[in-house]
C-alpha cells in the first residue's frame, strides 16, 4: 500500500527531528523499532540517525510505524533487536517532490495597477465672421432731354477784318512782355494765407523759475511730441551749488498744462545743455556745470538717473556746454555721448552698464597744435588748453565736426585724427589732437555752431559780438556776416527743411529768422521772446513737426512758436541757389 509507505516515511523524518532521538534513550528505542520494522537504523549512545530508506511490505511499515508513534508518545525504552528484522538497508531514488509556490500568489493579489494623466490640454473654438454687407440700387431720375440751342450767327467777314486790325499791335505787347524781368522770381502761391509766427505755448516751471533759473538749452524728442528745457544760470554769480531741473512736455497730451510739466527731473547741480536720444523718445543726455555727463530716463520721474559719468579723472574738470548723441564705433544700434567743456576737452561716453558712463576716446585742444590758417590772439602766459563752447556735426560726414572756442574762432576737427594731443590732463584713454582748420574769428567766444544740412561745405556761428557769420569748409574767411544785434548771440540753428532759411536767437530778447532768398542783411522775420528784453538763450527746430520752433529764455520760459509755410516749403531753386552761394565762396 504505497500510501501507508509514505506515511512511515514522514514519521521518520519527524522522529530525526526530536532531541532524544539525537541524544539516545527513547529516540534510539523508536529508531530501533523503525529497524526492526525493515525501514532503518538508529545511532546508539546519542549518535543516532537514518541514512537511507528502503521500501519494506507495507505490513511492517505500518506495524514499525504504529510502534514508533506509541514508542514516541510513552517515552519508554524499545529493544534494538526484533524478531522479524530484515536485512541491511538499500538504497533506492523515489520521485520528485514539489512544493507549489504560495508567495506569487500573495503577491499577485496585493500587486496595483496605477495611472496618471497629465493636465488636461485647454481647448477652444472661436469663429470670425466678416462683418455684414448690404447691397443697395440707386436709380437717377429719367433723363430729360436737352433741347439743342441754336448756334448764334456771327458775321466772319468782320471778325476776320477786326482780327487783322489788332494784330500788330497784340505782336507788339506780346514782345515787350517777353522782354521784361519785372516779375522775375515771382510764384504763384495758392495757399491760404496765414499770420507768419505765431506763440502756440508757454511754458515754465515756477519752482524753477522761483530759483532765478535760466532755460539753458532745449531739444524736442525723437517723435517731435515732447520737447524739453534744461535750468541753470548763464550769468554772473554763486550758482555752482544751487539746485535745478530738467523738464518735460507732451504737447499732443490731452489737458496740457503749460505750468506742470509732463516729468520734472532734479539735478544737484546747474544743467548747462541737454539732447534728446535719437531714437529712445524718453532718454535725454545733459551737461552740469560741474563737468558731469548724466542720462536721464523721463518716463520714470521718480528713479530717472540711467548713467552718469561721475567726477573721475577722465570726467570735465569745466562747464559741459553742449552734448551730441553720435552712433557707436562697430554697433550702429548703440549710441554714445560727445561732451565739449571749456576745460579744452571733447570726450566721448559709452554706457557700460551699472548706472555708469566710461570713457570711450577723448580729444583736447592744445593752443600749439592749431593749425595757423590765420591769425589769432596770442594767449595768456602759461595757458595750453582752448576751452570749447559749441560742436555741430557734419550731415554727410559723420567723423567731420566744427568746434566754437571761447577764442573766438571755428575750429574743423575730425574723429579721425590720430596725432596725440600735447596736454597733461589726465585720462585713462590717449587724448588726440582734433583740429585741423582754423576760420577767422568772431570778435568774442563763439557760443553756437550749426552745419547745413543740404550743403556738406556751409555752416553759421554766432558769437558775443552780435554776429553771425556763414562759413565755408574751403576758406578762412566768412562768406557772410551779419550783424544781428548790438548784444550778445546765443544760439543759431539751420532749418531742417528749406536750406536757405536760419533763427537766431539774440541777448535782446528776440527770435530772429533768415531767408537767404529774400534778404542776406535783414531778418525776414523778428517776434519777440521776452518783454523787458532779457536774453534768449537757446532754440531748436523740430525734425517732425517741421512747423514748431522751440525757444528759451532768461526768465526760465519756453515758447514753441508756430511757423507759417513760407518757412517751411521749400522754393523751386532754393538748392540750386544754395549751390551757387557756395561755389562764389570756394572761387
Amino acid at each position: 500500500m504505497p500510501q501507508a509507505g509514505s506515511l512511515c516515511v514522514w514519521r521518520i523524518q519527524n522522529c530525526l527531528t526530536f532531541p532524544a532521538f539525537r541524544s539516545g534513550g527513547a529516540g534510539a528505542k523508536v529508531a530501533s523499532d523503525c529497524a526492526g520494522a525493515g525501514v532503518g537504523r538508529g545511532g546508539e549512545g546519542g549518535g543516532g540517525a537514518v541514512s537511507t530508506a528502503t521500501r519494506a511490505p507495507p505490513g511492517q511499515l505500518c506495524r514499525a510505524g504504529s510502534a514508533g508513534a506509541e514508542a514516541l508518545a510513552s517515552g519508554g525504552a524499545a529493544s534494538t533487536e526484533g524478531p522479524e528484522r530484515p536485512g541491511p538497508l538499500q538504497d533506492e531514488t523515489l520521485g520528485v517532490a514539489s512544493v507549489p509556490s504560495q508567495w506569487r500568489g500573495v503577491e499577485g493579489i496585493r500587486r496595483e495597477t496605477k495611472s496618471c494623466q497629465t493636465a488636461r490640454i485647454a481647448t477652444a473654438e472661436a469663429s470670425a465672421q466678416t462683418r455684414k454687407h448690404a447691397d443697395a440700387e440707386v436709380q437717377t431720375e429719367a433723363p430729360e432731354p436737352v433741347s439743342l440751342q441754336s448756334v448764334p450767327q456771327y458775321d466772319g467777314p468782320r471778325l476776320v477784318a477786326f482780327l487783322r486790325r489788332v494784330e500788330a499791335m497784340v505782336t507788339r505787347e506780346l514782345n515787350k512782355n517777353w522782354q521784361s524781368h519785372a516779375f522775375d522770381g515771382f510764384e504763384v502761391n495758392w495757399s491760404e494765407q496765414q499770420q507768419t509766427v505765431t506763440c502756440l505755448h508757454t511754458l515754465g516751471y515756477p519752482p524753477a523759475q522761483g530759483q532765478g533759473l535760466h532755460v539753458t538749452g532745449v531739444s524736442w524728442n525723437t517723435t517731435g511730441s515732447v520737447v524739453a528745457c534744461a535750468y541753470g544760470r548763464l550769468d554772473d554769480g554763486d550758482w555752482s551749488t544751487l539746485k535745478s531741473f530738467v523738464c518735460a512736455w507732451n504737447l499732443d497730451r490731452r489737458g496740457l498744462n503749460p505750468q506742470q510739466p509732463s516729468a520734472v527731473v532734479e539735478v544737484p547741480s546747474a544743467v548747462m545743455c541737454l539732447a534728446f536720444h535719437p531714437t529712445q523718445p524718453s532718454h535725454v543726455a545733459g551737461g552740469l556745470y560741474n563737468g558731469e555727463v548724466l542720462v536721464w530716463d523721463v518716463s520714470h520721474p521718480e528713479d530717472p538717473l540711467l548713467w552718469r559719468t561721475g567726477l573721475t579723472d577722465d570726467a570735465h574738470t569745466d562747464p559741459v556746454y553742449q552734448v551730441v548723441w553720435l552712433p557707436g564705433p562697430q554697433h550702429g544700434h548703440r549710441f554714445q555721448v560727445l561732451s565739449v567743456a571749456t576745460d579744452g576737452k571733447v570726450l566721448l561716453w559709452l554706457a557700460v552698464g551699472a548706472g555708469r558712463l566710461q570713457l570711450s576716446a577723448g580729444f583736447a585742444l592744445a593752443v600749439q597744435q592749431l593749425p595757423r590758417s590765420t591769425k589769432l590772439k596770442k594767449p595768456p602766459r602759461g595757458e595750453t588748453e582752448v576751452g570749447a563752447t559749441a560742436v555741430a556735426f557734419s550731415s554727410f560726414d559723420p567723423s567731420l565736426f566744427v568746434l566754437g572756442t571761447e577764442g573766438g574762432f571755428p575750429l574743423k576737427c575730425s574723429l579721425a585724427a590720430e596725432e596725440p594731443a600735447l596736454t597733461r590732463m589726465p585720462s585713462s584713454v590717449p587724448l588726440r589732437a582734433p583740429a585741423q582748420f582754423t576760420f577767422s574769428p568772431h570778435g568774442g567766444p563763439v557760443y553756437s555752431v550749426s552745419c547745413s544740412p543740404f550743403h556738406r561745405n556751409l555752416f553759421l556761428s554766432a558769437g558775443t559780438d552780435g554776429h553771425v557769420h556763414l562759413y565755408s569748409m574751403l576758406q578762412a574767411q566768412p562768406l557772410t556776416s551779419l550783424q544781428l544785434s548790438h548784444k550778445y548771440l546765443f544760439a543759431v540753428r539751420w532749418s531742417p527743411v528749406r536750406p536757405l532759411v536760419f533763427a537766431a536767437a539774440s541777448g535782446e530778447g528776440d527770435v530772429q529768422l533768415f531767408d537767404l532768398q529774400k534778404s542776406s542783411q535783414k531778418p525776414t522775420v523778428s517776434v519777440k521772446q521776452t518783454q523787458d528784453e532779457s536774453p534768449v538763450y537757446c532754440l531748436e527746430f523740430n525734425h517732425q513737426q517741421t512747423q514748431l520752433l522751440a525757444a528759451g529764455d532768461a526768465k526760465g520760459v519756453v515758447k514753441v512758436w508756430q511757423l507759417s509755410s513760407k518757412f517751411t516749403e521749400q522754393g523751386p531753386r532754393e538748392t540750386e541757389d544754395l549751390d551757387q552761394l557756395a561755389a562764389e565762396v570756394a572761387t
